[in-house]
């Protein structure tokens, strides 16, 4: 009972769960990707600038999944996939800043990749926004 009380002091606190976040991102993140790159000056803030975008689209998600887990609209759950998506552009861009050109799909550049999922998200995240629940 007690580890469960924790857990949902976690949800319910916004600056406990960013820090989880936070640290959920980094550490899974360290190994592949950021020591490997500690050293590469501009490049390395190229990474953290998508590693940030990670962790506040992440954020964005857990949040508006807890919110549309009370209030059960389709307008809650139109903004969660929203930020899921742009979750997974993050994602994307940020292999394409850490290994350029390597997991391109064919002809198409996973950075064009990156940016249609963008885009995606933005039109999802604006059906959320204008949606009448």
């Amino acid at each position: 009972m007690g580890a469960l009380f924790r857990a949902e002091q976690i949800l319910e606190k916004k600056s406990a769960l960013f820090s989880v976040v936070v640290a959920g991102v980094v550490g899974i993140l360290a190994v592949p990707v950021i020591l490997p790159h500690v050293f590469h000056g501009f490049h390395m803030a190229h990474i953290l600038l998508h590693i940030g975008g990670i962790t506040l689209a992440a954020f964005l998600t857990i949040l508006s999944l807890i919110a549309y887990h009370r209030l059960r609209t389709n307008k809650l759950l139109i903004t969660t996939f929203a930020f899921s998506i742009f979750v997974l552009a993050e994602v994307v861009t940020l292999i394409d800043a850490t290994w350029p050109s390597l997991y391109d799909i064919g002809n198409l550049a996973l950075l064009e990749v990156g940016h249609l999922l963008m885009i995606a998200s933005l039109g999802l995240l604006a059906m959320g926004v204008f949606r009448n629940d």
